[in-house]
């Protein structure tokens, strides 16, 4: 049988409900009707959907429909346990990876920092700016007296024409 179907009893008359019918056996879960009026009809938003009828269900079937819906909600429930889990290890994943390349920047960090302090070391011998000024200040004072000696000694002679 399927799921929200009832079987129908024989002594029932095929023309429609009877009121009596609802009484036969022990009502497990039944939805209140009233007695003259027919079975309800589900809105036109819900017209390709079956129609639900209030049926009185044998003990053993709402038994056998409460351990599955027993079931039912422990299997759903490991599931939100599950999906609560996985959601965990993926922030989790997520936490590693955003680690992984944090060590990695600080890996080319220190790679840039070892290069940076290589090439200071090399030019840490190199003269500076001052030593560069004072030696152009010398060099043009050292030529402007030796050209200076040159013309008071008449050696313009030693320089060649052009």
């Amino acid at each position: 049988m399927l799921q929200g179907q009832a079987p129908t009893p024989p002594s029932a008359p095929q023309g429609g409900a009877s009121p009596a019918a609802p009484a036969q056996g022990a009502p497990a879960q039944v939805a209140p009707a009233p007695a003259a009026a027919p079975p309800a009809v589900p809105p036109p938003a819900q017209a390709g959907a079956p129609a639900r009828i209030a049926v009185a269900l044998p003990t053993q079937v709402a038994d056998q429909l409460a351990r599955i819906e027993d079931k039912a909600s422990r299997i759903e429930d490991k599931y939100a346990r599950s999906e609560a889990l996985l959601t965990r290890v993926e922030d989790r994943v997520e936490a590693a990876g955003a680690r992984m390349n944090e060590a990695a920047r600080q890996a080319d960090l220190a790679a840039l920092r070892s290069e940076v302090r290589a090439l200071s070391e090399r030019t840490r011998g190199l003269p500076g700016i001052g030593a560069l000024v004072l030696t152009a200040v010398i060099t043009a004072v050292l030529t402007v007296v030796l050209t200076l000696v040159a013309q008071r000694l008449n050696l313009q002679s030693l320089i060649p024409l052009r």
